[in-house]
Parts: structure tokens; sequence; C-alpha cells
């Protein structure tokens, strides 16, 4: 058996600060196909992984192609499918949220990892840790109102692939530590392209599965634009599963998942820019909760 690598928590931040910037940029992208239903979910996720997987090989060619092969295929397919679930809810989310709604409810995700991790590997939560979750859940709270007229069952999505994500993470690190990042990555994008791949034949079969447009949206040529949008997607997650694989395994997940609410505030950034959201007080005072809620979880 490998010996899992030594931590190296100054490297393990500064990457998942790096991978969480382009993951919320490919978000917005993606949240801007979806609303304009131009791309279907099915033909993004697996045209998407087609254009990373060549990547993945010539790396494999630089590195040792034994690097691309899990030594535990169970386990690491278990995570792949994991976190293939996880960008199809997210995903499903973002036409029908505020970017920065939607980074909120998903970033619930630390406490997740908290919690697993305590359940899992036996770490100790401290009452600070407590305290900082329940400051995060009412963060969320302020920003996605549950109850309230403007509040969308499509904000439970988020929740539901932060806690899909977070048992990822912790496979990560529990089961996958002396894992190559290479062979995670590559494992990840032939999901995506197998799930991509059922999800378009599903389609066309039964055409009228669903109603919600991106999830339904048939596979259908790709005009110049929509290539170029796509070969932005495709580094995105290039970057987003290759950094995420190693800083999780360099560091402790109670630490990479708080250093993780910088997404936040980037989708909050893109938000912005990109489709004109105007935070309101509430909402900017449940995202600054989350912030605190962050700090305070790595504070032991």
């Amino acid at each position: 058996m490998t010996r899992p690598s030594s931590d190296n928590i100054p490297f393990a931040v500064a990457t998942i600060l790096f991978t969480v910037f382009a993951m919320s940029a490919g978000d917005a992208l993606v949240k801007g196909l979806g609303a304009a239903s131009t791309v279907g979910i099915w033909q993004l996720f697996a045209v998407r992984s087609l254009l990373v997987i060549p990547v993945l090989l010539a790396a494999g060619l630089f590195f040792g192609m034994r690097s691309l092969l899990p030594s535990n295929v169970v386990w690491v397919a278990a995570r792949g499918a994991l976190l293939g679930l996880v960008w199809i809810a997210y995903y499903a989310s973002l036409p029908h949220l505020p970017l920065s709604a939607a980074a909120a409810a998903l970033y619930t995700l630390p406490m997740f990892i908290v919690g697993f991790s305590a359940l899992w590997t036996h770490d100790r939560v401290t009452p600070m840790q407590g305290v900082a979750a329940i400051i995060g859940f009412a963060g969320v709270a302020l920003v996605l109102r549950p109850g309230g007229e403007a509040f969308s069952p499509y904000a439970l999505l988020p929740i539901v692939a932060a806690m899909l994500f977070a048992g990822a993470m912790v496979l990560t690190r529990v089961r996958c530590q002396s894992e190559h990042p290479l062979a995670l990555a590559f494992t990840l994008h032939v999901v995506f392209v197998l799930v991509g791949l059922a999800g378009s034949l599903a389609l066309a079969i039964v055409p009228s599965l669903g109603s919600d447009a991106f999830l339904a949206s048939p596979w259908h040529p790709l005009n110049g634009s929509e290539w170029q949008l796509i070969v932005l997607l495709a580094a995105s997650i290039l970057i987003a599963s290759v950094g995420t694989a190693v800083a999780y395994q360099k560091a402790p997940t109670s630490i990479v998942g708080t250093f993780e609410f910088a997404y936040v505030g980037f989708a909050a950034l893109w938000g912005v820019l990109f489709f004109a959201e105007r935070p309101d007080l509430l909402t900017l005072g449940g995202l600054a909760l989350i912030v605190v809620a962050g700090i305070l979880t790595i504070r032991r």
C-alpha cells in the first residue's frame, strides 16, 4: 500500500483558493447556459469531459500512465459517483437562483464536512465549531429565506449537493488519500461522460422526460460560441477536479473545507458583474455570517 503523503497546509489552502475561483467562474458560465437553454446539462457533462480526458491522458504520459489508474477502483468510483450527483443537483439549481444564493446554500458544505469528519474519522468537534455551524446555517437562512414569497424549491438542491460533496471530500481524505490526483480526476471525468451519455440517451428515448429546459434539452450540434464556452468550462472543471483532490489530500478536511467559503464571495462578485444581481442587506448579512462561520470553524 502506498504511504499517504504528508500534509502541507499552506499549499493546500493556496490550491483550494485558486480552485474555487476557477469553479465559481465556470459555474457562472453554466448559469448563463442554463438560463439561455442552449446547451443541455447532459450534453455539457459529456462534451466538457471529453475535452478534459485527452489533457489528463497527456499528463499521464508525463507522470506515467499508472498515475491514471486508481489503486482502489471501488472507493475512487464511489467518490466519482458522489461528485457526479453533486454537479447534477447544483447545476440544475443555477438557472433558477441568484448565483450568490446558490453559492450560500452549497457552502453549508464545510459544516457538513466537520460533521461527517466527526462521524467517520472521529475528529473532535469543538464547541467553537458547533457555534460556527449554527451561525453558518443562520446565514444561509437569511440568504434563502425559506417560507418567504421569494423562496424557490430549487434552493434545496444546492444543500443536497453540499451533503453529497462533503461525503465525497471526507471519502477523499479517508479512503483515497494515497491515490494519485490524476487517477481521481480521470475517474471523475469518465463518470461525467457516462452520466452525460446516459442522460442524453434517456431524452432520446423519452423526449418528454422532465419539464426543466436545462435538464430536458436534447443533444444538438454546437456552434462556435457554444464551443468556446465549453472549452472554458473544461478548463474550469479540470482545475476543480485536480485542485480539489490535491487540497484534500494535503490538509485535514475541516481546514480545506473552511477555505472553500471563498467560493461564496467569488460567486457574489460574478453575480453582480454578469447577471446584474444586487444582493439586499439581508443577503449581504447572511453572506457575512457564512464567512464568520468559516473563520470560526478552523479555530481550535
